[in-house]
């Protein structure tokens, strides 16, 4: 299919179908989306879709998106942290939790979001738990106040929680270690 056709669809028909365990054509959206980042709104919009497969997959290529250009989130930040807070999807929530550190947080806002990755923390999905407790970690290195809740947090992870949480804590408390001021 050529991308001149791709382009055609709308960023949501291209994201239904299937199920929540197939990433589905994330991929020809990122290739959408690096062609013509002023879809990057209609994107965004496929959070608030009734499909919780669009929804899912939504986050997925946001966060992707994220991962190399962040800058591309900053006119969405208002609408990304609202999502953010009132989704109960864990797809969702995992992919958000990688982002929100992304975003150009203010002072104001970083107790906020950190205080939402707090409650990520008590997710039944063991992805999200993980995601947000990395996602503090980033954030604390923004914020020099977090570091040392964060300790605590990392430190409870590598005593206490499913294998994956416990091995993102060790990693984490690694890293901490290595910090000039110890975190």
């Amino acid at each position: 299919m050529g991308s001149d056709r791709v382009s055609a669809y709308s960023i949501q028909e291209m994201l239904c179908g299937g199920d929540l365990r197939s990433i589905g054509r994330v991929p020809e959206v990122l290739g959408v989306m690096e062609k013509n980042p002023g879809r990057m709104n209609e994107l965004v919009l496929c959070l608030e879709s009734g499909d919780p497969v669009v929804r899912g997959r939504a986050a997925d290529a946001l966060e992707k998106l994220s991962a190399k250009r962040p800058g591309l989130l900053k006119p969405f930040k208002e609408v990304l942290l609202r999502d953010a807070v009132g989704s109960a999807q864990q797809e969702v929530r995992w992919h958000m939790a990688q982002m929100l550190p992304l975003l150009p947080l203010t002072p104001r806002q970083i107790p906020d979001v950190f205080s939402l990755l707090r409650s990520y923390l008590r997710d039944r999905s063991v992805i999200v738990q993980v995601s947000a407790l990395q996602a503090m970690f980033d954030l604390s290195l923004k914020d020099p106040s977090l570091r040392g809740p964060v300790r605590e947090m990392v430190e409870a992870s590598c005593r206490a929680g499913a294998p994956a949480l416990r091995a993102r804590g060790r990693k984490l408390i690694s890293l901490l270690k290595e910090e000039p001021d110890g975190l």
